[in-house]
């Protein structure tokens, strides 16, 4: 066994929405203070959310068709400060979902609770046509494809409806709305061979299912969307983990910020390629045995039962939930006690071998939520976070190797070092 990084996601689909953005002043003071600053998220996850009673609403000016609508800034996003000198970094841990939707099993509302009683926040990657009826299904042109031809199928309208209605609530939330794409092609003329024309294409129909499911389903008993989606959307995951490298010069162009489309790394810290920020999935020990693991459900299930999430063993799922939860706490725990490199875990809202990965994803993350120093956010907020430090300080830290902690964070957090590190490996390498 060995890391694998071809995965393929299923369906998914159910519930709550409002027209009206939640802001104020509590938005504004919520933010990644050092400790002891002045703050109003405060304890293990600085994603912490204001009390919605005292918070003031703002109307929505609605776009196009009245499927999405602008109610100014997302609420509850914290407000990114540079580390001080010397300062160890905070453990970032990113909890994100491919192809998010809501069907009967209720996973999206389900992770929804689960985030409100961690005090974290995620990133949803939604699938551009679980948006779109199957009834509409020939208005989707995959590049290469058939009209209406997806390799994850399309979801029923009640469900369509669902996934309008948790969208809007985790975006109110403070949860970040990624992409997944739409048809998720993994086979030898999909998503690997794309141009950065046919990416273009596939963005730009993804944003529109979002931009017009009144037209598109007919619905008039839900509210708009409470965001733009075209302003919103800064990053993805791609199918499969494939295309990256022609999906980041049309990224780039859109103004993108990140793609989290790699497929694995270490656990190190980020840096930027085509001028978007890298965020792999990462390289894990599998627990009890010698291998990696990328750090993601479908690759620990693969390693466990192969690629048929059908074909696993019910005696053995104790064991397997425990073994996928100790991995990804192993990954956890290296990063926490050495070089403190953001944590990345993808999963799907999907009942493998019997939902045991969900089980998993689940225990790991109340676990990790209990640890101090423990900022639990979207990719959005990690890129922000980037964003706000000195360059010479993230490429600095970025030569801790995994598991590495150093001797002395000043020597990685204090700008005036950092630079000169810098330095002499320019000169070094001229």
């Amino acid at each position: 066994m060995g890391v694998v990084t071809r995965r393929k996601i299923l369906a998914g689909g159910a519930a709550a929405a409002a027209a009206v953005s939640v802001v104020g002043a509590e938005q504004a003071a919520r933010h990644w203070g050092r400790p002891g600053a002045t703050q109003i998220a405060t304890g293990h996850a600085a994603a912490a959310r204001p009390a919605q009673g005292r918070a003031q609403l703002r109307p929505a000016r609605m776009i196009g068709d009245g499927s999405t609508s602008d109610t100014g800034p997302q609420p509850l996003q914290p407000t990114p400060e540079r580390l001080a000198p010397g300062e160890r970094p905070p453990q970032f841990v990113v909890f994100s979902w491919d192809g998010a939707g809501e069907d009967e099993s209720k996973l999206f509302s389900h992770f929804r609770r689960v985030a409100q009683e961690t005090k974290a926040t995620m990133t949803f990657f939604l699938s551009g046509i679980y948006m779109l009826p199957r009834s509409q299904r020939t208005l989707y042109a995959p590049p290469g494809k058939p009209l209406g031809a997806s390799a994850i199928g399309y979801l029923d309208d009640d469900h369509v409806k669902a996934t309008i209605r948790q969208t809007s609530a985790a975006w109110l939330e403070g949860h970040e709305i990624g992409t997944h794409f739409n048809g998720h092609f993994c086979d030898s003329q999909g998503v690997g061979t794309w141009s950065p024309q046919q990416w273009r294409s596939e963005i730009d129909q993804a944003v529109n299912f979002v931009h017009s499911w009144k037209t598109n389903t007919g619905f008039s008993d839900l509210e708009a969307l409470p965001f733009d989606y075209s302003k919103e959307l800064i990053g993805g995951r791609t199918p499969c983990l494939l295309g990256q490298d022609r999906l980041l010069p049309t990224a780039r162009e859109l103004g993108w910020r990140y793609d989290a489309s790699s497929p694995g790394g270490l656990q190190i810290w980020p840096t930027k390629r085509h001028g978007l920020w890298d965020f792999p999935l990462q390289s894990i020990p599998l627990v009890g045995t010698k291998y990696n693991v990328l750090s993601m459900d479908y690759n620990i299930m693969y390693n466990q039962i192969g690629p048929n999430p059908d074909k696993g063993n019910p005696a053995r799922r104790g064991f397997q939930t425990k073994q996928a939860a100790d991995s990804y706490m192993a990954g956890f725990r290296r990063a926490f006690s050495t070089n403190r490199a953001p944590f990345f875990i993808g999963n799907h809202l999907e009942t493998w071998n019997g939902g045991i990965y969900m089980t998993a994803v689940e225990a790991a993350l109340r676990q990790i939520a209990e640890y101090p120093d423990v900022r639990l956010i979207s990719f959005r907020q990690m890129a922000d976070w980037l964003d706000a430090q000195d360059p010479a300080v993230i490429a600095k830290l970025r030569t801790l190797d995994p598991g590495v902690a150093p001797h002395d964070w000043r020597e990685y957090t204090t700008p005036a070092s950092a630079h000169e590190t810098a330095s002499r490996y320019s000169a070094s390498a001229a």
